[in-house]
């Protein structure tokens, strides 16, 4: 299975970058896994609704760029579906099974995600009704993934 994490912003900070690239060292036996990195845009203080909605449309051009018409693209949103991890480990297996072996999953920049890129994806998933910093967020999820392959692979997790 192919899996790209396509996301606005690079990580900052060490100890994420490191915890996200143990994650990708783990995952490579399961999935080949690719992060995208794209340029986040620059967010004024007290920003106006307009210029939210200039820079959501200007990330979002670049994300929609990445989207492969064949994946099945899942964007986090705080309004997306929520699940177990064997809910989610489930959801990867099942597409496996029909066929979709390119899975994009898609994380907004601090603004959130522009319209079109919610309307590109094929699911909306939340972690939580919390929000997380998005260097954060891309390790969690890693996790997640890599916790999904592990129960499909009937291998122990920590529930």
């Amino acid at each position: 299975m192919k899996i790209d994490i396509i996301c606005v912003g690079k990580i900052k900070e060490k100890f994420y970058r490191d915890a996200a690239l143990e994650y990708l060292k783990r995952l490579s036996r399961y999935a080949a896994l690719n992060v995208q990195e794209l340029q986040d845009e620059k967010t004024p203080d007290k920003a106006s609704d307009k210029e939210v909605s200039d820079i959501k449309s200007r990330e979002g051009e670049r994300i929609l760029k990445c989207i492969n018409p064949d994946a099945y693209v899942i964007t986090l949103e705080i309004l997306g579906r929520q699940y177990t991890s064997e809910g989610l480990a489930e959801m990867i297996q099942e597409l496996g099974v029909r066929g979709m072996s390119h899975i994009q999953f898609v994380i907004g920049g601090s603004l959130g995600l522009a319209d079109e890129v919610i309307r590109a994806a094929d699911c909306h998933l939340s972690f939580s009704k919390m929000t997380f910093p998005h260097q954060l967020m891309r390790v969690i999820l890693l996790e997640q993934i890599y916790r999904s392959f592990r129960i499909i692979s009937g291998e122990p997790y920590h529930k």
